[in-house]
């Protein structure tokens, strides 16, 4: 009987660690003809619907954070962001920037994969 509640204890540990190293993956690409450049900054998130709870960008690549830029070279770029809430169905990409032009896409439908391709 110990052995079960140690199994069950151990099953309750690996979902706890499962729900908080979800991550939501967002591919990017940009119209342009290679010649404009791109940064992302911080202050860049998911946005769900309904809650208005915001999924914080965690790390970036092919694309540099503000100040600095990035040259589009086509391949796009790729953002990753904390895991979105159970009971999300829908949520809008947003960076928040003192400045016009941030990117922005909105009603983004949820899958099941947390897998996501946007076009800016």
């Amino acid at each position: 009987m110990i052995e079960t509640e140690v199994q069950i204890e151990a099953q309750i540990e690996v979902k706890t660690l499962e729900s908080e190293e979800r991550q939501t993956i967002v591919h990017c690409s940009c119209d342009g003809d290679g010649t404009d450049a791109y940064r992302i900054w911080p202050s860049t998130y998911l946005v769900e619907h309904g809650s208005d709870r915001r999924a914080k960008l965690i790390t970036a690549f092919n694309i540099s954070f503000a100040p600095q830029w990035t040259l589009n070279d086509g391949r796009g770029f790729t953002l990753i962001f904390e895991g979105l809430s159970k009971g999300c169905t829908s949520f809008d990409l947003i960076e928040m920037i003192p400045q016009a032009g941030g990117f922005e896409v909105f009603n983004i439908p949820r899958n099941n994969m947390d897998v996501y391709h946007v076009k800016f």
